[in-house]
């Protein structure tokens, strides 16, 4: 593979990168789109796609040559575009399998998590990016957000000690639970290949193992189900469809006409069975799809779902210490926290309020403890602003500038995806799941 010619970057020599986006779907054009904002040092070169729309619209945005928008990855394989590296945002199933030949071709990756949606497949990518000598880094966005970010430096500064104790939970949110994992594409683990808690909370699992770096897991459970929505639990007058048959629809939180059409939430997901309308549907044309054969237009209680709507994990390490973690859905308010317990302090917050606190044992005040608020500046962008954070940091790693304290490489992610594997399995057959060493696995 060709090299790209290096420019001017402020003084320095620096290459700028050539990417090509593989899966034109929101995450992967939410990365993206550091080229629009830092067109020195990022230039998106190609698409693939299969959805014509997705492809020509994000190749638009970019301006991407027609010659270099590809409906499949052997037809970019066979154009043999000069390039650094490839953005990966397929479906989950998709990872492992669209990852290999690119690896093979001589691209670097970042890859959507999660890396893959078995231990199997993990371990697999693995092995052949280290046969072919490339880099992969996941996307791991909250690793790059401040909050988490300065609780990572804090850890490593030894402020609160050893680490005796790590408990998270992310509560996510009634119209969110509703839209993704019970209408949407991450509601059927036979479908798309990954559990709720792989598809929403790898980057928890990637956060305890990530305060804990250098101290492997060992073994893990976990717990949980169903219990919200289900068919059994729908009230007296629901229907199949919000509206065709609801007698309730007005008044129930659930309604794809609240949700979609009058909050205009989750709109990406929503409308993507009708993207020959463009980008902007018409009110009577969204109406129009919830009625007929969209899937967000469903009852939650009468879905193909099988994922849970909560689950609860719990991890020990090589060093004795344990963590857990708590996956909740339907929550009125989304958020995420964290309580970690050290051998000198404690560090706890809420990542959603922008600040978190260092506490010490020890009389001060009146108070039998010494408390430090640190405020940290938040982005409203989601995942606490660390999306772009990442692929600033992916394109200094292949500038050969090396990685920051949140650098996601394959290696130090993957603990925690075995974590999460392990939990699910500990669920599914009731017991606690060993661990292997990852030079064993």
């Amino acid at each position: 593979m060709m090299q790209v010619e290096s420019q001017q970057d402020i003084g320095n020599t620096k290459r700028r990168i050539k990417a090509i986006v593989v899966g034109a779907g929101s995450r992967a054009s939410q990365y993206a789109g550091y080229a629009l904002t830092h067109p020195e040092q990022l230039h998106i070169v190609g698409i693939v796609d299969p959805n014509e729309i997705r492809r020509n619209r994000l190749g638009d945005v970019h301006q991407v040559p027609l010659t270099h928008r590809f409906s499949y990855i052997t037809e970019l394989l066979s154009a043999n575009i000069q390039a650094d590296a490839v953005i990966n945002g397929t479906m989950d199933a998709l990872h492992v399998e669209t990852c290999l030949p690119l690896l093979a071709h001589g691209y670097d990756i970042l890859l959507e998590k999660p890396i893959g949606i078995s231990r199997e497949e993990v371990i697999e990518l693995l092995i052949a990016a280290k046969q072919y000598e490339r880099k992969i880094m996941i996307c791991h966005v909250l690793r790059y957000a401040p909050f988490y970010q300065e609780i990572r430096k804090r850890i490593a500064s030894g402020d609160i000690g050893d680490i005796l104790n790590i408990q998270t939970a992310e509560h996510v949110s009634y119209h969110h639970m509703s839209t993704a994992f019970v209408r949407g594409k991450w509601s059927n683990k036979e479908a798309s290949g990954s559990t709720m808690l792989m598809a929403k909370c790898c980057h928890d699992m990637d956060l305890i193992t990530w305060f804990k770096s250098g101290i492997r897991p060992t073994r893990v459970t976990s717990t949980g189900g169903i219990m919200h929505f289900r068919e059994e639990q729908a009230p007296a007058g629901s229907g199949t469809r919000c509206l065709v048959d609801c007698a309730i629809e007005t008044d129930c939180v659930y309604s794809a006409k609240k949700i979609y059409v009058e909050e205009k939430k989750w709109q990406h997901y929503a409308w993507a069975g009708i993207e020959q309308l463009g980008p902007s549907p018409t009110e009577q044309q969204m109406l129009a799809s919830l009625q007929s054969d969209n899937p967000y237009g469903r009852c939650v209680w009468h879905c193909d779902n099988t994922v849970v709507d909560h689950q609860s994990v719990a991890i020990k390490f090589e060093d004795g210490s344990t963590a857990t973690h708590n996956l909740v859905g339907n929550t009125a308010k989304p958020c995420r926290t964290v309580h970690i317990i050290g051998r000198k302090g404690e560090i706890r917050g809420v990542m959603e309020d922008g600040y978190f606190v260092v506490r010490k044992p020890g009389f001060h005040d009146g108070q039998d403890y010494y408390e430090e608020r640190i405020q940290l500046d938040i982005s409203d962008e989601m995942h606490g602003g660390g999306d772009l954070l990442l692929v600033g940091d992916f394109v200094r790693v292949l500038q050969g500038e090396g990685g920051s304290i949140s650098t996601t490489s394959i290696e130090d992610s993957i603990y925690g995806h075995l974590v999460g594997f392990g939990a699910d399995r500990g669920m599914d057959e009731g017991i606690w799941v060993g661990l292997d060493k990852l030079e064993e696995a």
